[in-house]
């Protein structure tokens, strides 16, 4: 796990740009840092070493001959099958790490026909001279982070924002960035904060030749299989051979492995495959004592359980809420509330591994979030629904009241009538705003594209589809990934997640829905795994996150933290929130000692704006 960086440029003194660069990644990798040049083509990396600890495994990474070049982030897990393919070809190796495996398979297969044949997360840059060709490949789920921007001819490309901001690039905001991040808390990978700076999608590869920049998606994830045949138990007992041999490829390392056990059923069978395997890896929980969100006690159970080796760290409340550590770690705007507990869990880990298993994942394919049962079941109510009862249901419902008893038979009604459009409606990230008067001149009349899909029979009969989908495209890749990432590698600590396999995606993203919310339980599959392996009792607890109190906090000890938003506030110096109207929102809220999402973003984007300030375009 490391961070990379590259500048092209017709500059003399590219030394100039590249220096601030790997500054900006320095956390990233502490071990070591390396750079290698071509007429106007610059490479850079900080390594955090993982296989192959010795100087063999210094990046960039060059071919014998040194026209090729590579710098990469990441792990390879089918590494070793490569580098026997190779063999077989030929290829002699002066390494034991998974970075010659790449940089020996681009020689022999080239980019395009390279990236399928990976497994693993990653994200690499391979300079070809003898093509003047660049090539930017992120993995299928975007686990590791690449982004890009260009300036006439000039291109740069980094593993973080920073790194593109220390290089000059990003001028200027994007104001429908900004809207998105006060409807979601987060930056979808459709754009940045900066204009001109974009995110390299999941499953993508970029080629740069001569200034001209083209695009590829080289996976998709597969279409769920309605037809299949598979029985509920094949679904199970494949699950359980898919997750034990993911578990097994993410026990390659050279440093010692942690694992992350809280109170839930996920990182319990990560932690049973380990057993499973023999693995002599201590699981370690996080506690925060006197905390409702406390689950010691519950890993405690599941360690005994299991018979692992166990350690709790114990973790104050009010140190958890670092925001000065957070701003850093995490460098375009970004409300995440659990981040500031991976970021907890990142620091008091590290000192006892340099890699750390996590359960990270399994709510989304296997579906363990409410949403997916929700817009499951307005699909099948739409599929028996005639054709009119889309306009006859926005007909009645005008006359029906606006109660929170009727909220939730609206919001079905809705969905199964209506289909992605009213789902994605239903968020109340801008509403809030609007209906407190709070957006000021420059975004008052603008709205993200996602609330402009209409409403129709045909969509509502295909929801889930959709869902998902706009799942993927918000939540997953722009708000869960970043906050592993960011938090556990500003503490140079590599996580690994194997619910986040792609091998163990493709065969549960193909498998009926009904399958996987089998009898209407959400991860109907995981929890049978659990039950028959580990305990009942642990897969009958309910869904839990490693949250933290902010709200609590923020409107009682730590109202102090409100005062740049209730004054002369950034936000609304810039023309997006009316200041009276904020002013008297906070107050209010306060007062009732309940701090609104929507508020909380607003929070986070104002201190985020204090602390890139001097770097940030001035105000016209």
């Amino acid at each position: 796990m490391c961070g990379i960086v590259g500048y092209l440029t017709s500059q003399e003194n590219a030394d100039s740009v590249l220096n601030p660069m790997l500054a900006a990644i320095a956390r990233r990798g502490p071990d070591s840092e390396g750079r290698a040049s071509w007429p106007g083509v610059h490479l850079g990396h900080r390594r955090l070493a993982i296989l192959d600890l010795s100087p063999a495994g210094h990046q960039p990474m060059l071919s014998e001959d040194g026209q090729v070049g590579l710098v990469f982030n990441g792990c390879i897990y089918n590494f070793l099958e490569l580098r026997a393919e190779l063999e077989s070809r030929g290829h002699r190796f002066h390494s034991q790490c998974d970075t010659e495996v790449l940089l020996r398979g681009y020689l022999e297969w080239g980019a395009e026909a390279l990236a399928p044949r990976l497994h693993g997360m990653y994200a690499f840059a391979i300079w070809d001279q003898r093509s003047r060709r660049l090539y930017l490949v992120r993995d299928r789920m975007g686990v590791k982070p690449l982004l890009f921007a260009r300036r006439g001819r000039d291109f740069a490309f980094g593993s973080t924002l920073g790194a593109l901001r220390a290089a000059g690039f990003g001028n200027q905001i994007d104001p429908v960035a900004v809207l998105e991040y006060l409807e979601y808390g987060y930056i979808t990978d459709k754009r940045s904060i900066y204009e001109g700076i974009e995110k390299l999608l999941p499953g993508h590869l970029l080629e740069w030749h001569e200034g001209r920049i083209t695009q590829k998606r080289y996976w998709s994830l597969p279409e769920t299989q309605e037809n299949s045949k598979i029985s509920f138990e094949e679904a199970v007992e494949e699950t359980e051979r898919l997750l034990v041999e993911s578990v097994r490829l993410r026990l390659q390392a050279d440093v010692p492995i942690a694992a992350l056990l809280s109170g839930g059923m996920d990182s319990a069978l990560v932690c049973w495959a380990m057993k499973k395997l023999n693995a002599n890896v201590t699981a370690f929980t996080v506690g925060s004592p006197g905390s409702l969100e406390d689950e010691s006690a519950d890993a405690r159970f599941t360690a005994q359980t299991l018979g692992i080796p166990h350690e709790l760290v114990t973790l104050s409340g009010r140190d958890r809420l670092d925001l000065e550590t957070y701003l850093d770690a995490f460098h375009e705007p970004f409300s995440c509330q659990s981040a500031f507990g991976i970021l907890s869990v990142s620091r008091a880990i590290k000192p006892h591994g340099t890699v750390l298993l996590t359960g990270d994942g399994a709510d989304d394919v296997y579906l363990g979030y409410p949403h997916f049962l929700n817009a499951w079941r307005a699909q099948n109510a739409a599929q028996m629904l005639p054709a009119f009862a889309t306009s006859a249901w926005k007909g009645l419902r005008q006359a029906v009241p606006a109660t929170p008893l009727l909220e939730r038979g609206v919001s079905f009604l809705d969905y199964a009538t209506g289909g992605l459009g009213p789902y994605v409606r239903r968020r109340n990230g801008l509403s809030y705003l609007t209906d407190n008067q709070i957006l000021g001149p420059q975004l008052r009349h603008q709205e993200t594209p996602w609330r402009n899909i209409p409403a129709s029979a045909e969509a509502a009969r295909h929801l889930f589809r959709d869902a998902f989908q706009y799942h993927w495209d918000t939540h997953f890749t722009a708000e869960f990934m970043p906050k592993v990432d960011g938090g556990t590698m500003h503490y140079a600590l590599e996580a690994r997640a194997p619910f986040l396999d792609q091998k163990l995606w493709e065969f549960a993203a193909a498998l009926p829905v009904g399958l996987r919310l089998q009898n209407g339980q959400l991860k109907a599959i995981l929890r049978a795994i659990v039950d028959r392996r580990i305990s009942p009792e642990i897969g009958a607890r309910p869904k839990r996150g490693f949250d933290v109190p902010i709200s609590t906090w923020m409107a009682r000890e730590m109202k102090q933290l409100w005062e740049p938003l209730r004054g002369d506030s950034q936000v609304a110096a810039r023309g997006w929130v009316d200041q009276e109207a904020l002013r008297q929102t906070i107050d209010q809220a306060l007062q009732r000692e309940r701090i609104a999402p929507s508020l909380w973003n607003l929070f986070m984007l104002e201190h985020w704006l204090l602390r890139h300030k001097a770097a940030l375009p001035a105000l016209s």
